[in-house]
């Protein structure tokens, strides 16, 4: 099967591991994913149904957008890809309104314009909530017209939430799959990168998504699957899952000797519970 890219650029993607990833994931009737990003796996599995959240509000807002009304989107939308607006001065311009509007619609419009002309295709926010990657001044930037589409018919399968990943959980049911890409562990105390939407995640958050995809496999018999750094404190985090590692490409750092290959693991839960996860939030706690 072609894979289907996203139509949105997305730091730490999945469109470069569908291959292992799709090749662990179990079959069932409906596939869950509580930090679904860009969509790169819906895009690329053929569940019957869908559940797919993000604590980001915009970007679960521009997927129902694009869901409920393609044409109309997708038409508004390319009106902002023009000659006129790939300049600094309109790009800010633009970003200035998208922090200031409460429209709907509007912030769905120029949250792809943002995504398609910033720096990256990050998404980050500032601690004010205010949206602040600078220009990315790519020549010509792409409008991605057949991906837009090709998610809109697809995503008449899905249900698009904003909630906490233990809201969603609580979701799953018999014959359902789990795939969790949350904000990755940090290779380093200072390669954190989990500002893309206000709250952050933690170690006592990766702690708690380990100890809910043990318990949601092992007692409740529906399988997760989870993407994340190759680490100690992951490998720990994930004792009681079978786990794969791999060598995955990054090109987030701006800096050339930083764009190396990083080890990553997809930790796969669907055996009896061996043991019990270590419970790692006593030791995190402030003192």
């Amino acid at each position: 099967m072609l894979k289907k890219r996203a139509f949105l650029k997305w730091a730490g993607g999945k469109y470069g591991l569908i291959e292992p990833i799709t090749a662990l994931l179990p079959e069932g009737n409906k596939l869950i994913e509580p930090f679904v990003g860009a969509g790169s796996v819906f895009l690329n599995t053929n569940y019957d149904k869908y559940i797919l959240n993000d604590v980001n509000p915009d970007l679960i807002n521009l997927f129902k957008i694009v869901k409920r009304r393609p044409r109309r989107f997708i038409d508004d939308a390319a009106r902002l890809f023009t000659l006129r607006n790939n300049t600094a001065d309109a790009y800010y311009s633009l970003r200035e309104q998208f922090n200031q509007s409460s429209d709907l619609y509007q912030r769905a419009l120029l949250f792809l314009y943002l995504n398609r002309h910033g720096y990256n295709g990050l998404c980050r926010y500032n601690l004010s909530g205010q949206f602040n990657v600078p220009f990315g001044r790519y020549s010509r930037p792409y409008f991605p017209q057949a991906e837009l589409e090709f998610f809109a018919e697809k995503a008449q399968q899905a249900v698009f939430t904003c909630m906490s990943f233990e809201q969603v959980f609580r979701r799953a049911r018999k014959g359902d799959v789990v795939y969790c890409d949350p904000p990755y562990a940090p290779l380093s105390t200072t390669a954190n990168f989990t500002s893309y939407a206000s709250g952050g995640f933690n170690l006592e958050h990766q702690h708690e998504l380990a100890r809910r995809a043990a318990h949601t496999a092992h007692k409740r018999g529906i399988p997760v699957l989870i993407s994340n750094h190759d680490t100690e404190l992951t490998r720990l985090l994930y004792q009681d899952a079978d786990i794969q590692s791999l060598q995955v490409a990054r090109f987030i750092s701006p800096k050339g000797d930083s764009r190396g290959k990083v080890a990553e693991i997809l930790a796969l839960y669907t055996q009896p519970e061996r043991a019990n996860v270590i419970p790692l939030t006593r030791r995190v706690r402030s003192r």
